[in-house]
């Protein structure tokens, strides 16, 4: 149990990208310490997973079956849920290319899921947290370790997590006054499936190692999602 000091009994979390990697293992840390979890997803059968999982832990999940890239489809879906106390902003991917080579297309597509749609599922959220006053609020937007530092071949990656600090910046000072708290986690490289086949090449996990920024690598446990702490 990893939020085992955390009581979030009668509080409501709202996890985007909840069925793999990070999103699952906030969502099962959460439901842990208590809080309802209502898991967004756009793949049915790792929403029902989940919920299997939560139920483990004696969790509560309300699930959403949606694409966070649909506006109009994740406001829809949101409007129906009454209150939300926690928001994990982690719906995103990654698509390795050289700087040259990048695709107009990847490169939208990215924006549009790591930036555009997380700031459209925070502003979302942030309405209906003003709604209820008495009730403070926690965002965390999922960045990356590459949200403060440079990547060969994760251009628009960095591009793209590099605007979530930004964004966080901003929401923090401008929500204050509203008792609402905006963080970023910043994970490394995890063993999540976007990532996990990285680590089947030897080169990558040499390079990774051997940059001169990169020393707090070393020594880091790489297959526990679980790690990553709220």
């Amino acid at each position: 149990m990893y939020l085992q000091k955390i009581n979030l009994k009668n509080r409501y979390a709202l996890v985007t990208g909840a069925g793999k990697g990070l999103g699952r293992a906030c969502s099962i840390a959460l439901a842990e310490a208590g809080a309802t979890i209502i898991a967004l997803s756009r793949t049915q059968s790792d929403l029902d997973k989940l919920e299997k999982e939560i139920k483990k832990v004696k969790g509560k999940t309300i699930k959403i079956l949606c694409d966070v890239m649909n506006y109009e489809e994740t406001k829809s879906k949101l409007e129906k849920i009454k209150i939300i106390d926690i928001l994990v902003n982690n719906a995103g991917t990654n698509l390795p290319e050289p700087f040259v080579d990048v695709k107009q297309k990847s490169m939208n597509y990215l924006v549009d899921l790591n930036l555009k749609a997380a700031f459209n599922v925070a502003q979302l959220v942030v309405k209906k947290m003003l709604k209820n006053k008495k009730r403070s609020g926690s965002i965390i937007n999922m960045s990356s370790q590459l949200g403060h530092v440079g990547c060969e071949g994760r251009n628009v990656y960095n591009m793209t997590k590099f605007g979530i600090e930004g964004l966080t910046k901003g929401m923090g000072v401008e929500l204050a006054k509203h008792n609402i708290r905006v963080n970023t986690v910043a994970p490394t490289f995890v063993a999540t499936p976007m990532v996990k086949n990285f680590f089947k090449n030897k080169k990558f996990i040499n390079q990774i190692l051997d940059w001169k920024y990169c020393s707090i690598y070393k020594n880091r446990n790489y297959k526990k999602p679980k790690l990553i702490l709220l």
